[in-house]
């Protein structure tokens, strides 16, 4: 099964943090957000990959054209016939993962439609976005999907709240306080799709401007097609630079959520 990640938007929001970078470059720790998202979906088994590239294709590109170097040591030997000998090789085994020129500026429907021919004969496929994580058991998400049979599963997610909420009591006085908690009520899309390939009937071939999240995915509602998982665990995408600093800092503190490798 494949797993499909759109990593070709702009990240207009977020570019006061590295305008070098396309946003799922930016390193949470050592590593690229976009490896944290694959690092997770291959410890449940789902290695191989297609990447949707759009904005600064060619720097996902080139991490992965030289991955071993960027992930692990090695010793270069400068010689007439100069090599390279990598020294934890072992890494990533088994990885495959394809990397799909989707348009600079196309819509993530479109970019969708793109990579069909990449799926091959697979019936279902996962989906989800380059700059979010979370603890979502992909297991029960798959069993979940298949014991619907739509032809999308959403993960709905509580979003984390951006303020401190306080729990008081009937005299007023302060019982409990949660910094940034999960909301308690109301669910968005998290991302993390199951899918079946007759999702690409919902796009037109060519079309350059059709946006997954709307006209597709509202269709698919109104027509009795589109499962929700709900999540009520760990979720966090990373849209702005405060995003960014929570992950960061959640990782580095040791323990995040998400790191079920480590």
């Amino acid at each position: 099964m494949k797993t499909v990640i759109l990593c070709g938007g702009r990240g207009t929001r977020i570019r006061d943090v590295n305008d070098d970078l396309p946003k799922p470059m930016l390193p949470i720790g050592r590593f690229p957000i976009l490896w944290h998202v694959m690092k997770y979906y291959a410890h449940f088994g789902h290695e191989d990959f297609v990447l949707c590239l759009g904005y600064k294709g060619e720097t996902i590109a080139d991490f992965f054209l030289n991955y071993h170097t960027r992930v692990a040591d090695f010793t270069v030997a400068l010689n007439p016939r100069p090599s390279i000998e990598i020294h934890d090789p072992e890494r990533e085994v088994g990885w495959r993962v394809t990397l799909a020129h989707t348009g600079l500026d196309t819509l993530t429907g479109s970019r969708v439609k793109r990579i069909e021919r990449y799926i091959g004969n697979d019936e279902e496929f996962m989906l989800t976005y380059g700059d979010g994580v979370g603890n979502i058991d992909l297991d029960a998400l798959l069993d979940f999907h298949r014991a619907h049979g739509k032809v999308m599963t959403v993960s709905g997610v509580r979003p984390p709240g951006r303020y401190g909420e306080l729990v008081r009591d009937a005299g007023g006085l302060a019982v409990e306080f949660n910094e940034k908690p999960q909301a308690a009520a109301g669910l968005i899309s998290g991302g993390f799709f199951v899918c079946n390939r007759a999702l690409f009937d919902y796009f037109d071939a060519g079309r350059d401007d059709q946006m997954l999240e709307l006209e597709p995915m509202q269709t698919l509602a109104r027509e009795g097609q589109m499962a929700v998982y709900e999540h009520d665990g760990f979720w966090q995408c990373m849209d702005t630079r405060r995003d960014y600093e929570l992950l960061t800092s959640t990782y580095l503190k040791g323990g995040a959520p998400w790191a079920v490798w480590e």
